[in-house]
């Protein structure tokens, strides 16, 4: 399934991209469960829909193919995807967090050391910006720079347990793309990340989450990230220093893993910042990060005060 949060009337509404259409998954269940008891109504948020991801991936699975067997585009259920104004995929989810420096040759372009564990960070939800949306650099920093990234979604809670390399798969629901843009003089005037991570309109995410039973292997994917069309980032997941599952193992170590978070596992090599010279985002650029089987992720970049 590839899952989408969109705009409606300026209320964030729930649905599945099928096609060319956006099926309203909430709207749709409701219609189809008035003849199938199996059909659970699925809620309008996506939110709510991690509460009980599986009873309700069950029931949306069951009305999408039920809308692709009707053959007809039922207005009343679903919009064309151009009509549709897309969200964050996840709007709040309950935790975001990202990998550093999870890619060798990015660390080496940074001059920085190989981290005998993942090093993670902390990033904040209200730093979103759905696909198209734009990016902002901020009036205090001309060092805007992009990180694309292969993001992972968490479909169960730990509830305290220490996951182990072997059953840490079971735990991914799905994945998406995440852009860390990134303010880089405010990341390296201190030994923290948060500030220089978590400016304003910084944090590109979408445009869809994809299930993980249509990923073959998460750890062979493409990522390319483009400036205005000149490939700047491409490398292949299979780089990693760490595994998906090595990520999982480590972070439950210390916090519980919950139905929605999202974790970005790092960027490859190809940052601006340490280019020659450097390259940072400015105003009328656009930035694209691109993983196939997952989709484009694209934002125009905007100076603060312009929007």
């Amino acid at each position: 399934m590839k899952l989408v949060s969109y705009d409606e009337n300026g209320t964030p509404r729930f649905g599945a991209l099928c096609g060319d259409r956006v099926i309203d998954l909430a709207g749709a269940s409701e219609l189809y469960a008035a003849d199938d008891e199996t059909i659970e109504i699925i809620p309008s948020r996506i939110e709510t829909f991690f509460e009980e991801p599986d009873v309700f991936s069950e029931s949306a699975r069951a009305v999408i193919a039920r809308f692709e067997a009707d053959h007809i585009a039922n207005d009343a259920i679903s919009k064309l995807r151009s009509d549709v104004k897309l969200l964050p995929p996840i709007g709040r989810p309950p935790k975001i967090i990202c990998v550093a420096r999870n890619y060798a040759e990015h660390a080496k372009e940074a001059g920085l050391e190989i981290s005998p564990i993942p090093i993670i960070f902390a990033r904040f939800a209200n730093t979103f910006v759905a696909d198209g949306g734009p990016v902002i650099v901020p009036s205090v920093s001309t060092h805007l720079d992009w990180e694309g990234e292969l993001a992972i979604i968490i479909g169960k809670n730990t509830n305290g347990r220490r996951l182990k390399k072997e059953e840490a798969m079971d735990y991914v629901f799905g994945y998406s793309i995440f852009n860390d843009v990134t303010v880089r003089d405010y990341q390296f005037r201190v030994t923290q990340y948060t500030a220089g991570k978590n400016f304003r309109a910084s944090g590109p995410f979408g445009p869809v989450i994809v299930t993980a039973d249509e990923i073959a292997d998460p750890h062979k994917l493409d990522i390319r990230t483009t400036l205005n069309g000149e490939v700047m980032q491409f490398a292949n997941t299979e780089t990693m220093i760490y595994d998906i599952p090595t990520i999982l193992e480590h972070i439950s170590d210390f916090i519980d893993l919950e139905a929605g978070d999202v974790i970005p596992t790092g960027t490859p090599a190809g940052v601006g910042f340490k280019r020659k010279p450097p390259i940072f985002l400015k105003h009328g650029d656009r930035i694209t990060v691109e993983i196939p089987g997952i989709g484009t992720l694209s934002n125009p970049v905007i100076d603060e005060g312009t929007a």
